[in-house]
């Protein structure tokens, strides 16, 4: 009877649609999951991204802003990843060590660029990273940083084992930078001279105006920025940045000074190539198209 009873309860749970119950097996194996893997600790911001030679460095300590908004500099700034992990709002807030590093390099490389157009760094000569880090009072890295760059433009080529030697230009070379720059800046402003009214060339006047300064000084790397910005704010009217990167690089190129020529221009001469810029200015203020044409081919061909 009790037989019978079990059968019974076993078909009305068929019926039901609900599977019976297997038999209980003691040795069935159990999967165990694999335990998870702990993500390793974010590094310190000040051993992140060190670059060539820094490891003696001492790291800068940085400021943190607590929730109740006073600064502590005395405590380290957690890395982003556990400031994010805390739930800090102040986390995006940190400042990176590799902003004054690359800092650094931009003012090397502008001291170069200034050394290059005053004939401090002589054509044919070769100069080593780490006897210009020491005239500049830093480490060899930026200034090989920055030398790189200048290989890139053209100013110096590389030398194994000894540095940089900067390159020899010949007058030849002058003249097709000046025909280069007059095909790609003469049309545009001659455009220019049709569409742009009076009170856009008026703001201009300032940097007009800041090359004859620079000029009376005979301050020739003084001279070649300011003459440099008053062409880019021309070809900025444009709207072509493309244009106005393309043109300023070929006028650093037209700056430097030639293999076998006085290093310097006179300060004479600097003043008559800014008494150039001022009447340009003039012309395309009157929107004297001609007259435009004309001084912007004389400017070029006396670069």
């Amino acid at each position: 009877m009790r037989a019978g009873s079990a059968e019974a309860r076993r078909d009305a749970t068929a019926v039901r649609g609900v599977p019976p119950r297997a038999p209980r097996d003691d040795t069935a194996v159990v999967p165990v999951a694999p335990a998870a893997r702990v993500a390793p600790a974010a590094a310190p911001l000040e051993h992140a991204a060190r670059g060539e030679h820094t490891h003696s460095e001492t790291p800068i300590p940085r400021p943190r802003l607590t929730r109740e908004g006073v600064r502590d500099t005395g405590t380290q700034v957690p890395g982003p990843r556990s400031a994010i992990a805390a739930g800090s709002a102040f986390a995006p807030a940190v400042p990176r060590p590799v902003i004054q590093r690359a800092s650094v390099r931009g003012q090397i490389l502008d001291a170069l660029r200034s050394a290059l157009v005053s004939g401090d760094l002589a054509p044919g000569e070769v100069y080593s990273a780490p006897a210009l880090g020491d005239r500049f009072g830093v480490s060899a890295t930026p200034v090989r940083e920055a030398m790189q760059q200048l290989a890139n433009e053209g100013a110096v080529e590389v030398v194994p084992n000894r540095g940089f030697r900067v390159i020899r230009r010949g007058a030849r070379e002058l003249a097709e930078l000046a025909e280069i720059r007059g095909l790609v800046e003469m049309p545009v402003m001659l455009r220019l001279t049709r569409t742009v009214g009076a009170p856009c060339w008026a703001e201009l006047r300032p940097l007009a105006d800041a090359t004859v300064t620079a000029a009376a000084t005979g301050d020739h790397a003084r001279y070649a920025e300011s003459d440099r910005v008053f062409h880019a704010a021309v070809l900025a009217l444009s709207g072509n940045r493309q244009l106005v990167q393309l043109a300023d690089d070929l006028h650093r190129r037209a700056q430097w000074p030639l293999a076998g020529a006085p290093a310097r221009r006179t300060r004479a001469d600097l003043l008559a190539d800014a008494a150039q810029h001022t009447a340009i200015l003039d012309a395309l203020t009157a929107q004297d198209v001609p007259a435009a044409q004309s001084l912007v081919r004389e400017h070029f061909a006396g670069a």
